[in-house]
Formats: structure tokens, sequence, C-alpha cells
């Protein structure tokens, strides 16, 4: 039997959303953002760091990535699912080794139906970040899970 073959996420595409994420962070002058892009498999395919953006910016936009991959649905979803559960949310960060984070910027990237990577933002709000990455998802002829921003991401503030 052969399995039928699934969309995949390219390094291309990944540069693509890093580079488009960046611009409309820079378009809506932004903090200095980081942006990581993960494959299905959570492994690491894109990464950029803008200069000014924390040390710390790094594994936060990782783990929004991982924290959508690791519960199949963006990480603004994810908030509003955990808000009332704390014990829920204590017990997912114990059982991702503290990985995972679940606030907006962590947005699914879909293919032809298929989740086929995250992308995880930080350096500015949440919102604004969730922004960013919808954007590049965009950029890069690929759909945004999810496919819209927070009605109120511009007014959103630090």
């Amino acid at each position: 039997m052969t399995l039928p073959a699934r969309p995949i996420l390219t390094l291309e595409a990944a540069s693509l959303i890093v580079d488009a994420a960046l611009a409309a962070g820079r378009a809506h002058a932004m903090m200095p953002l980081s942006v990581a892009v993960l494959d299905a498999g959570g492994h690491l395919v894109a990464f950029k760091r803008e200069t000014g953006s924390g040390i710390l910016r790094a594994d936060v936009a990782f783990g929004k990535a991982w924290g959508a991959l690791g519960m199949g649905m963006p990480t603004r979803l994810l908030r509003d699912r955990l808000a009332d559960r704390p014990s829920f949310q204590a017990a997912l960060a114990v059982a991702s080794d503290g990985r995972m984070v679940p606030v907006p910027g962590g947005v699914l990237i879909r293919s032809e139906g298929h989740v086929v990577g995250a992308v995880g933002i930080s350096g500015d709000t949440s919102d604004k970040d969730e922004f960013c990455a919808i954007e590049g998802v965009r950029a890069a002829d690929l759909v945004p899970d999810p496919e819209e921003p927070a009605p109120n991401w511009r007014a959103s503030k630090l």
C-alpha cells in the first residue's frame, strides 16, 4: 500500500514566512521581533531575531510555535481554553518540559487542509506578534490558523 503524498513545509516557504513577518512588524513600527518556523514534526526550519530583540524572545517564539503544534490549535485559542483551567495549564507546562507558551503568537501553517508547521513570534504584544505571524504565512501562499488576527490587535499595549 502506498501512502498518499502530503504537503510539506519547505525551507523556501519557511524563509519567506520569517521575512514577511518581520516586514509586517517593521511596517507597523513594532518592537524588535524574533520569528521561529517549525515543520509539522516540531523541528526548527527557519529563525531570525531582529537586532534589539531580547535574549529570551527566541525561546518564547519557539514555545509559541511548539505549543500550537503540540496541541493542534493556535495559541490564542489555547490561551482562551486554558484561562479557567489552571491545573491543566500547569500539567501541560510539566508535560512539555516548559517548552509550551500558551499566549497568542503561535499560528499553525496549513496546506491542502494539512498542518505542515507552525510559526511563533515574540517581541511585541502577543496580539501584534500573532498579526505578523498570520501575514507571514499568507505571504508564502499558505493558510494561517487562525486566518484572522484578534479584532483589536492594533490597540494592544505592552
